[in-house]
């Protein structure tokens, strides 16, 4: 992704090519992005032959998600919906964690049907409630529990999770409790110790911290975990200044870790696969003068792109076409939706704009499209993925006579 002749390209296909054939806004990704994000993520971690399990609700495109199967990768769910997605993507069940602290029965009646990997229960509640399923069947389960490391992963306070306070996971002494007391079931089989400490981590620390406090409850009990899932939450830079994960450090820790324990490891990478190869290309509507700035209107919205009004997240917006015109004043770059948080980003010293011409937002593949909605009856915007120079339809933009 870069720009040519002061025009943005995606592989060798143009923004503004792309614009005239299906109109804005349209997310637009770059399956050479994807492929290389992949490699680097396998080539960094590949020594323990870890299984690499989507984060499925980071994108939930079924034709993407193919896309990420035949790259060798398996999914991470968390509810009944992205698990059928999962499985219509081609799947395989043995390939599938599912996550999340409120499975209903159905949803875990279904994943048991479906004999996926794991189930990572969150509470004793529902290790109950998949004991019961599972003696109705006269079967095993296999289940790992999320441990509550209560470790802080320095990131937005929104997408921490692996926090005392948080409501993801169990604390240590539960871990414990219900770990002794499963040795003994006929029904439920502990297979895996699950972690996730959040999102967006630029810090390798939290995770040796993380590390840290899985190797001492290991010790306590004195029980082999056939699998550790060390979940994702590796960040990615959304601009110039932000800092970039060390993954050779991260991966140091992990190979001092398992010199100590033999589990086979998983992981739960979402955003860093597939965060930063997707744009957001919108079209200015108007430009709005108010004396100390201009607000830049765009057609893309809040409910294109959630982010930024969800949790402050920001960002980078670029013009489609360079030019060498400085604005004299402020740009706000904002949506046309009903709401005052329906904003993407302050700019200082960008080029001059004007009605018509065309922008885009940077690293959105990540709870882009799937956080997306129909706000203000808005229809969602298609999706486009480009490989070199071909041209695949991911998603149609909705028609609002299908959405009323």
């Amino acid at each position: 992704m870069r720009y040519i002749n002061n025009n943005y390209f995606i592989e060798n296909v143009s923004l503004q090519r792309l614009a005239k054939k299906f109109s804005t806004p349209f997310y637009c990704y770059s399956y050479e992005k994807i492929k290389k994000n992949i490699q680097n993520f396998n080539s960094k971690f590949g020594k323990f032959s870890p299984l690499v399990c989507f984060a499925i609700k980071s994108n939930t495109n079924l034709n993407l998600i193919r896309e990420i199967k035949n790259l060798g990768l398996g999914a991470d769910v968390v509810s009944k919906g992205e698990l059928m997605l999962a499985i219509k993507a081609g799947i395989s069940p043995k390939k599938i964690v599912f996550s999340g602290v409120g499975k209903t029965e159905s949803e875990l009646l279904y994943a048991i049907n479906k004999k996926i990997l794991l189930i990572n229960s969150e509470s004793e509640s529902e290790i109950n409630i998949i004991e019961k399923i599972a003696k109705k069947k006269n079967s095993t389960v296999d289940i790992g529990i999320r441990l509550n490391p209560n470790t802080d992963a320095k990131t937005l306070k929104q997408i921490s999770t692996g926090k005392k306070d948080n409501k993801f996971g169990v604390d240590e002494k539960t871990f414990i409790k219900l770990v002794s007391r499963l040795k003994k079931s006929k029904f439920l089989k502990v297979k895996c110790l699950s972690v996730h400490i959040g999102s967006q981590i630029t810090n390798h620390k939290p995770y040796e911290k993380m590390l840290a406090a899985v190797d001492k409850i290991i010790d306590k009990l004195k029980f082999k975990f056939e699998y550790v899932d060390l979940g994702g939450g590796m960040g990615i830079s959304y601009g110039k200044k932000q800092n970039k994960l060390n993954y050779n450090k991260y991966s140091n820790a992990i190979e001092k870790f398992k010199k100590k324990h033999a589990s086979k490891i998983i992981f739960e990478p979402g955003r860093s696969i597939i965060g930063d190869t997707a744009l957001l290309v919108s079209k200015i509507i108007y430009l709005k003068d108010n004396n100390s700035k201009v607000f830049v209107i765009l057609d893309a919205a809040m409910n294109d792109m959630m982010r930024p009004a969800l949790y402050g997240a920001e960002h980078q917006i670029l013009p489609v076409k360079k030019n060498k015109l400085k604005s004299k004043k402020n740009y706000e770059f904002v949506g046309p939706i009903c709401e005052s948080t329906d904003k993407f980003l302050s700019s200082k010293n960008f080029q001059k704009l004007k009605e018509g011409d065309l922008v885009f937002l940077c690293d959105v593949g990540a709870y882009g499209s799937s956080l997306s909605s129909n706000y203000n009856l808005r229809p969602k915007s298609p999706e486009i993925l480009i490989n070199k120079s071909k041209i695949k339809v991911l998603k149609k933009r909705q028609r609002l006579e299908n959405i009323i």
